[in-house]
């Protein structure tokens, strides 16, 4: 089981090589381990449930605490401290339609908002409960799982909305089949969240992003039921589909979810390069998209993350020899690592392999062949539980990510970086701060950003620490044309951001679409759109009744 304050397993120890910790006493300082709360001491602090007993919900202040929060920095400081704000009055697991509709009917005789709850790892603040005063319901999808029906012919596979990655690959794997969509929160996050957030996996160029995988499925929604069919294509009209993905959960529940799964990749290859600066690894990423070669993945990581992986990996008799080795490529500081893997057919992928390297070898990339890529990719899916580990150490870690095009990548790239290595220079404070490409496209790609800070004695002023982070690196990315989400969603953490990208007239369509689907304003408010617009919907249904 889950830790109720974490990502790991109860009991797991993530070992971090003694390089990470020289690495951030070296830039950021000693960190100071903290006091968290106990459980016991969390229960002792919630209160009573404001909602009656029934028989598909939970009022037990355990499952409560557990499902009020996901895994954003802020979410992780109110669990660690005990400063949890609002919590779920009840946590409900509906295990078929009939029943979330019994509970959407519940929830609105009792004036309560709903929090659909999948895997609980959003980063953005997607499963934090409104504190509006209104009692809350969450919705926890793990009953609503497993697949559902599957046309092997077609491809297509129907899968209850709560069906976590590993199960969804375990039931399409004896057909011969798989999705190959793997974000970083594969192990835990579930279909129906990769939909509502509009996730994109490590392999997006290769399969596609969740948009490109959903084929259809179906809105459980307050004001009734919205059936998505799997067309192919079509043009009989707006694509209803797009306005689930991204949802978030504020038009309705999904319940179901069908997507197109593919034939197993007979292989999959992986070159690792070392490019001398950011520059010329920019123009090989670039290439690399435009060529709209058969590839999975590219990434290209900055200098300063590309010397951060090294570091971590301690100074090993390996790690010294690849160093010498680079050097007498004339590979030095400003080295980038460039990992590409293929997946596919035989012959395909080795043909875009070898593409690859003709493109990267044209700017001045040195093979070091699988080794170094393969070590990135089995350590990926462990890097979130990393975090556990340096909060124990009193380190607070967290990430950001936007995409632009290839004109302004430099730039906004360089722009962030700054605002978050300067941005605790009051407090006398540093910042470590690093990016990589993860997902690149022919007019642009993605810039994903994780930074280090060190944890106050008083969590509040951690809360505050993140928050200017936070603000000073979402205001350049907006400066610098840039999305304010490529993968994470939106959640809180990114409304104050979001008019920016899509203007007041589709901001306001967005509310209308909520108001149509959702009139008395229950669900999850305060996520993707303003808390005020749920609670105006919410008054105004309550002074008609």
């Amino acid at each position: 089981m889950r830790r109720w304050n974490g990502w790991t397993d109860e009991g797991d120890d993530v070992g971090l090589p003694d390089g990470a910790a020289r690495l951030l006493d070296s830039i950021v300082g000693p960190g100071r381990r903290p006091r968290d709360a106990t459980l016991d001491e969390v229960v002792a602090g919630v209160r009573p449930s404001r909602l009656p007993p029934h028989p598909l919900a939970s009022g037990d202040p355990v499952d409560r605490i557990r499902h009020a929060r996901g895994q954003s920095l802020p979410d992780w400081i109110a669990l660690r401290s005990g400063r949890l704000g609002a919590v779920p009055d009840a946590v409900a697991r509906p295990s078929s339609v009939p029943e979330v509709r019994e509970l959407l009917a519940w929830s609105a005789t009792h004036g309560a908002s709903v929090v659909p709850y999948g895997g609980g790892t959003s980063v953005v603040g997607g499963v934090t409960p409104a504190d509006d005063g209104r009692p809350v319901l969450t919705l926890a999808l793990e009953r609503l799982a497993g697949l559902r029906g599957l046309d092997p012919r077609s491809g297509l596979a129907t899968f209850g909305a709560g069906t976590v990655g590993p199960d969804l690959e375990a039931a399409l794997a004896p057909h011969g089949l798989g999705l190959g969509h793997s974000p970083q929160s594969f192990e835990r996050s579930t279909v129906g969240g990769w939909v509502a957030t509009r996730s994109a996996g490590h392999q997006s160029i290769g399969v596609g992003r969740i948009e490109a995988l959903f084929a259809g499925g179906r809105v459980e929604a307050p004001a009734g039921t919205l059936d998505l069919p799997p067309h192919p294509a079509s043009a009989a009209g707006p694509d209803l589909r797009q306005l689930v993905l991204g949802s978030e959960g504020r038009f309705g529940i999904l319940t179901e979810v069908t997507v197109r799964a593919l034939p197993r990749p007979q292989a999959e290859r992986l070159g690792s390069w070392f490019l001398p600066d950011w520059e010329r690894g920019l123009d090989a990423a670039r290439v690399l998209a435009q060529a709209r070669l058969p590839l999975s993945m590219v990434r290209l990581s900055t200098p300063t993350e590309t010397a951060t992986l090294l570091a971590m990996a301690d100074r090993t008799p390996t790690i010294r020899a690849l160093d010498r080795y680079l050097r007498l490529r004339r590979i030095g500081e400003r080295r980038c690592l460039l990992i590409v893997t293929a997946a596919g057919r035989r012959r395909v992928v080795d043909a875009a392999l070898h593409e690859a390297r003709g493109i990267v070898g044209h700017s001045g990339g040195v093979g070091v062949g699988a080794s170094v890529g393969r070590q990135w990719l089995r350590g990926r899916l462990r890097a979130a539980g990393i975090r556990d580990r340096l909060w124990e150490w009193g380190y607070a870690v967290d990430t950001l990510e936007t995409a632009v095009d290839w004109t302004a990548l430099p730039s906004l790239a360089e722009a962030v970086g700054r605002v978050l290595r300067d941005g605790l220079e009051p407090d006398a404070e540093r910042v470590h701060a690093f990016s990589h490409l993860s997902h690149v496209y022919g007019s642009g790609s993605s810039l994903y950003t994780t930074f280090v800070f060190r944890l106050a004695a008083d969590p509040d002023e951690t809360l505050d620490r993140w928050r200017r982070l936070k603000r000073a690196a979402s205001d350049a990315i907006v400066e610098h044309g840039g999305t304010i989400s490529h993968q994470h969603g939106v959640g809180r953490d990114h409304v104050p951001w979001l008019e920016a990208e899509k203007g007041a007239l589709g901001m306001a369509t967005i509310a209308t679409i909520a108001r149509r689907l959702d009139p008395g304003g229950l669900m999850n408010p305060g996520v993707l759109l303003p808390a005020d617009g749920a609670a105006v919907a919410h008054d105004a249904a309550a002074a008609g009744r």
